[in-house]
């Protein structure tokens, strides 16, 4: 063979090696640090974590071969989201990918210089993550999981589906929800131009749960809405939650798709996978060099509204067919 052809045929070669590989070569191990508000064995959790590490190698960052990721969960406590934000920053990750808003101020807390890329956050700005969206300005960027004035539109939604409804409650837990009020102002603003009733509900337990659904169901004109929150969201609380509001038929608006799925009457909100799919391009940009004060905050793309008909038979629910028309999933 010619030195010619022979040098062509390794330049080729060299060029269709994977990404992975080639920056394997270069030597040292990146660490990506995961934090995740739920539990290890919550379903949607294990889907958004696929997308996420899916999305990372599609960028040429290979989980075992040049990343190594730490995953730890925290189970919706609070002592625990302290306990491993601290180790997490000890293990000196190279950037630290964050699941919910109080895993974020949790690990807040104990770094200004690690980077940090949120996933599922609200309010960035008025929880002090961030100086502004289009310009972070500190060690923290990423992906905001729903925009306060989506509560006022949960509220149409209850009017639409129950015309006669007089009250509607927003449920939360002021633990693990600090920045409750992000949502709660446009939604009493919207359930007041509804000629709705707005009514906190704020819970910390089980028995909390149980006792709103059941005051709530006492009377035929009261919806529920449950804001986007840890707490709500973890497999236990929200089966608790999808029983209980059907015991009592309380009709309820949830704001993720996979909650009804689950067992809830009806949501609207973000598609949750297309935030840890996206994630990864600012993991990639830190690990190139890129600063987070320089990423701006990303807006939700995907919104998308689910409808259980097996829950609406379940309480005696109709549902409009104008409804049902923009349904982008309609569970039989």
């Amino acid at each position: 063979m010619r030195r010619r052809e022979f040098i062509t045929l390794v330049s080729g070669a060299a060029a269709a090696w994977p990404l992975a590989a080639r920056a394997q070569q270069s030597g040292k191990i990146r660490r990506i640090g995961v934090l995740v508000g739920t539990a290890e064995s919550d379903p949607q959790i294990v889907t958004d974590l696929a997308a996420f590490k899916a999305a990372l190698a599609e960028l040429g960052w290979i989980d075992g071969s040049n990343v190594r990721i730490e995953y730890r969960f925290a189970e919706a406590d609070a002592e625990r989201m302290h306990a491993i934000a601290k180790e997490l920053v000890a293990l000196q990750s190279d950037v630290i990918v964050v699941h919910t808003t109080p895993c974020v101020a949790a690990l807040q807390r104990e770094t200004s210089t690690i980077p940090i890329v949120f996933v599922v956050v609200s309010d960035p700005v008025g929880s002090g993550f961030v100086v502004s969206l289009p310009r972070p300005g500190g060690n923290i960027t990423g992906f905001i999981n729903i925009e306060a004035s989506l509560s006022g539109k949960w509220v149409e939604i209850l009017k639409e589906i129950v015309p006669r409804i007089a009250r509607a409650a927003l449920m939360f837990n002021p633990e693990t929800a600090p920045y409750f009020a992000f949502y709660q102002q446009p939604f009493e603003a919207a359930a007041r131009s509804n000629g709705v009733e707005p009514i906190a509900a704020p819970i910390r337990t089980g028995a909390d749960i149980e006792r709103v659904c059941q005051s709530l169901g006492e009377r035929p004109d009261t919806g529920l809405v449950l804001l986007p929150e840890v707490y709500l969201t973890t497999t236990t609380n929200l089966a608790l939650v999808t029983s209980l509001v059907t015991r009592y038929r309380v009709p309820t608006i949830f704001p993720y798709r996979y909650m009804v799925a689950a067992g809830g009457l009806i949501s609207y909100g973000i598609d949750i996978v297309d935030l840890w799919r996206r994630a990864p391009t600012y993991v990639d940009r830190i690990l190139k060099g890129a600063r987070p004060a320089d990423l701006p905050v990303q807006l939700p793309t995907k919104f998308e509204l689910a409808i259980n008909l097996k829950t609406a038979k379940a309480i005696g629910q109709d549902m409009p067919a104008t409804m049902l028309g923009r349904a982008d999933e309609v569970i039989e």
